[in-house]
């Protein structure tokens, strides 16, 4: 298969669990989360060898979890709309920046691109803004009591810290001098490598959730 077919592949793999367990909850939720932060726990430890940078990384990824754990008491859809709106980042930063190409966006990261930056945004607008309306329409979510300006604004800002949280790991996987975090995923390469964009996504939206909304 080539490299889109892999990643299109092992993504359906990864998310319809991933969604089925985050709706059904409980202890499958629980033992979910748990293997998941060991297996990323696993390749970050892997991948840095800064004391200080590693216990940073370590921190990150414990208070990371544990927000997700405490999104999915309080507020399912919220936890939903984050994840999205990460999937959708990525999504649309891989197709435009395959599609368009172009200008580097920065030498951290050799494969992004201001065209991939803009089709993040695309991507996390449109889609955040169905998902958001789709919900709605259900009734499966409460009536939302925010502008249309700031409900846009929320969504730059999850798909900015995504990117912002990709490039973040670009970089220390560039001083490691390796291509990916792991080979758990074909197409994706390590676990850590798919979901670095959402650990930083899901500590945003915990505090917009805390702090604002």
């Amino acid at each position: 298969m080539n490299e889109f077919t892999k990643r299109l592949f092992t993504s359906l793999v990864i998310l319809i669990p991933t969604f089925f367990i985050i709706f059904y909850g409980g202890f499958l939720f629980i033992i979910f989360l748990a293997i998941i932060f060991l297996l990323t726990l696993y390749e970050w430890l892997n991948l840095c060898e800064n004391k200080i940078i590693l216990f940073l990384g370590i921190a990150v990824l414990i208070s990371s979890f544990s927000a997700m754990f405490y999104l999915r008491r309080i507020d399912l859809y919220l936890l939903l709309f984050i994840m999205i709106i990460s999937i959708s980042s990525d999504i649309g930063g891989y197709m435009f920046g395959k599609f368009f190409k172009g200008p580097k966006l920065t030498k951290i990261s050799p494969n992004k691109t201001y065209s991939g930056m803009i089709g993040s945004y695309v991507f996390t607008l449109s889609i955040g803004t169905s998902y958001i309306l789709y919900s709605n329409s259900l009734l499966i979510i409460p009536e939302i009591d925010y502008s249309l300006f700031e409900i846009v604004l929320i969504m730059l800002i999850l798909s900015s810290i995504n990117q912002i949280g990709d490039i973040i790991l670009s970089y220390f996987k560039r001083l490691k001098k390796v291509k990916d975090t792991g080979r758990l995923l074909p197409g994706h390469g390590g676990l850590l490598d798919r979901i670095d964009g959402l650990i930083f996504s899901i500590l945003a939206g915990y505090l917009l959730k805390i702090l604002i909304i």
